[in-house]
């Protein structure tokens, strides 16, 4: 029987660090993405500025919270890689996928 740690070094690898870069990253972009276009929407079209400048204010708002919860989540893998009793060793071979 796989003791806890473990079973926690099969769970996360590095396609699963990707996994989650991809899943909290895609939104955003999308998300930034549709805001760029509106403001511009805002500033060149209906002549807007100050609505223009205030919404193209957003997509770094957008990605920064996307970042944030991005390294949060790697985060949490890792404190569950590297627990305490695990070897250097150990940790980074569940980290590059050798295990």
């Amino acid at each position: 029987m796989a003791s806890r740690q473990q079973m926690a070094e099969r769970e996360v690898s590095g396609q699963a660090a990707e996994d989650v870069g991809e899943q909290a990253m895609g939104p955003a972009f999308l998300a930034s993405a549709a805001s760029v276009a509106l403001s511009w929407y805002y500033f060149f079209l209906r002549g807007e500025r100050e609505r223009g400048l205030f919404v193209g204010l957003w997509p770094p708002t957008i990605l920064a919270f996307a970042s944030y919860f991005n390294q949060r989540k790697m985060r949490q893998q890792l404190d569950a890689i590297t627990q305490p009793g695990t070897t250097i060793k150990n940790a980074i071979d569940s980290m590059m996928g050798n295990r």
